[in-house]
């Protein structure tokens, strides 16, 4: 089973059983993983879910020091409970997905978790996650494929599945009509950034792997940085983002000292820009479920 399979099992299950009821989000996916994991492989069950300092990495799947057949998830204890829920589901993606080809266990850093920047098993973990803690049934409900979302609806979402409102809006990159473009940045520069399918397939996306990315000097996000309002919205012209006008709104986040710039083009048919792909490690691909 993929893992999207494994994630639909598991979201039919925790349907039944809370009916939508108050409770139903967001996923306890610490004793998901215990009780689970004992009811269905009773001889190779996860026995911890904890907090440590894991210097270095955002989360780890290992084996029992003295009993192989026992499992344990641990998690960044610097992580914020957001980030680590999803830390602990992408490590519950390699228990179920990967325990076996990989006995000696999995160590995960913020390349695979946060960022989700990877390919291989790495992706189908991180795969699971998404799907198990943001169901797409329930997401498109809250917000169409057409629907372009403010920084709020999107937040509501987040505080909804108990993620961190970068992963909500990479999950809404996933299924969105919408040809649009996050942008993750600090001190100037975009660490990295990711665009929705149509605005990837329009030749709409930034390179920050293979060269630097320096935010437009007329861009919100380089003119008012930490101090940017999220319920502004300016629509730049053409030449500051692309070649073609965009809306753009920010929000900064003083814990990790980045900011998040949302960036929405307008409606148009898709081109191939097969000269122009940008580099593996910034393909659209690596998010499609």
């Amino acid at each position: 089973m993929g893992p999207e399979g494994w994630a639909i099992q598991l979201t039919k299950l925790l349907d039944a059983a809370h009916r939508d009821g108050p409770d139903r989000y967001p996923v306890d996916v610490r004793s998901l993983a215990l009780q689970y994991s004992a009811q269905r492989f009773p001889d190779a069950p996860i026995k911890r879910v904890e907090a440590d300092d894991l210097v270095g990495f955002e989360g780890a799947l290992l084996p029992g020091e003295t009993r192989k057949n026992v499992w344990g998830i641990l998690y960044n204890s610097k992580q914020t409970a957001e980030r680590a829920r999803f830390t602990v589901a992408h490590e519950l993606g390699h228990y179920l997905l990967h325990r076996e080809k990989q006995p000696k266990g999995f160590w995960c850093g913020e390349d695979a978790i946060v960022r989700r920047e990877v390919e291989g098993i790495e992706k189908e973990a991180d795969t699971f996650a998404a799907f198990l803690l943001m169901p797409l049934h329930d997401f498109r409900a809250l917000i169409p494929p057409d629907h372009k979302p403010t920084f709020e609806e999107l937040g509501d979402c987040a505080r909804r599945y108990g993620v961190s409102l970068t992963a909500a809006i990479l999950r809404w990159l996933e299924y969105t009509n919408r040809r649009s473009v996050l942008v993750v940045s600090n001190e100037g520069f975009a660490r990295w950034a990711k665009s929705s399918g149509p605005a990837f397939r329009s030749g709409k996306f930034i390179r920050t792997r293979a060269s630097v990315f320096e935010l437009p000097v007329a861009s919100l996000v380089a003119t008012m940085g930490a101090d940017v309002d999220p319920a502004v919205v300016v629509r730049q012209a053409a030449g500051v983002w692309f070649d073609e006008p965009a809306e753009e709104s920010c929000i900064a986040s003083s814990r990790y000292e980045m900011e998040l710039t949302l960036l929405h083009l307008g409606t148009q048919s898709a081109r191939a820009w097969i000269s122009e792909a940008p580099d593996e490690e910034d393909s659209f691909d690596r998010f499609k479920r």
